[in-house]
């Protein structure tokens, strides 16, 4: 320690110092109060974020060709990769009338269930790419609070 911190310290009396295990306590929680709030306020901007990204996801706005083009730019790349499967879409599973019991459980009418742009993606595959033999598969890929949360839409080849 410096002389000249410790020359300061020396200035105080130990009720500068030292708190009581009282104040010590009030003082925590005050910390842990404030680390609650910030948290608070994480998730109200979160969860609206992911309001505003379903009631965007809710159109029934068909897929645009440039999208489609860049799509299949993107599953080009995962064959060259030496991969045969690719996560085309990651969705809260409020997308789905059932919210996504179906897909957990592995119900042949689970496609049905999908709303929105989800629904257009699967339209897209049903058209164009199931014809050529590529397979579209679905699944819940997380579980907050033991609940379905996101579905991964993914499409496969061999």
């Amino acid at each position: 320690m410096s002389d000249k911190a410790k020359s300061s310290l020396d200035n105080l009396s130990d009720d500068d110092i030292f708190m009581s295990v009282k104040e010590l306590k009030a003082y925590v929680s005050e910390i842990e109060m404030a680390k609650a709030k910030q948290s608070l306020e994480a998730q109200s901007r979160a969860d609206k974020a992911k309001h505003e990204l379903i009631q965007q996801l809710k159109s029934d706005e068909p897929i645009s060709p440039e999208r489609i083009r860049a799509f299949t730019l993107r599953v080009r790349a995962a064959a060259e990769a030496g991969k045969n499967e690719l996560l085309i879409g990651r969705f809260p599973s409020e997308l789905c009338a059932d919210h996504g019991r179906a897909i957990n459980m592995a119900e042949p009418g689970w496609p049905e269930t999908l709303i929105g742009r989800p629904r257009q993606a699967y339209l897209v595959w049903k058209e164009k790419l199931q014809p050529l033999g590529y397979q579209l598969k679905a699944q819940i890929i997380d579980w907050p609070d033991g609940v379905p949360g996101d579905v991964g839409l993914y499409l496969t080849w061999k």
